[in-house]
């Protein structure tokens, strides 16, 4: 078999593989092994052939990098939809390290308490300033 339908083979197979990822890497590598069959067309050295498909991957792979860079700046992760709603204080978890259960939803869910919290007893209301996963992050003057 031909190299450049090895190299063609390849990049079909990849191509395909993105369309099951949806990352823009493979598609990159896809292109780049499209690049190695037109070398490989023209030119029998398997050294031109690797070196071209090498220098499209690699510049592919930094220009993917740099976009998903640049639009993360552009697009900061939005603020949680919680954020500013009241939650009642229920227990302290661990009270040196600041967490707390607190009533949310009418459900008890796990929560780190910022700021002066002073000496908070059962009922008294927070105000959800974040999420950390799963975990809520609470102040008592509303964010």
């Amino acid at each position: 078999m031909d190299a450049y339908l090895l190299w063609l083979i390849g990049g079909f197979v990849l191509v395909i593989a993105e369309l099951l990822t949806g990352t823009f890497y493979l598609l990159v590598l896809g292109i780049a092994a499209f690049a190695g069959a037109a070398a490989a067309y023209l030119s029998p050295n398997p050294w031109a052939q690797t070196l071209t498909g090498a220098v499209v991957a690699v510049a592919g792979v930094l220009w993917v990098r740099s976009y998903h860079q640049r639009k993360r700046v552009d697009n900061p992760p939005m603020a949680p939809l919680d954020a500013g709603q009241p939650v009642s204080f229920d227990a302290w978890s661990s009270q040196g390290a600041g967490l707390a259960r607190v009533r949310y939803r009418d459900t008890l869910w796990d929560a780190r308490i910022e700021g002066e919290a002073g000496a908070p007893v059962r009922g008294d209301v927070f105000y959800i300033i974040a999420m950390d996963g799963s975990t809520l992050r609470v102040a008592r003057g509303k964010s």
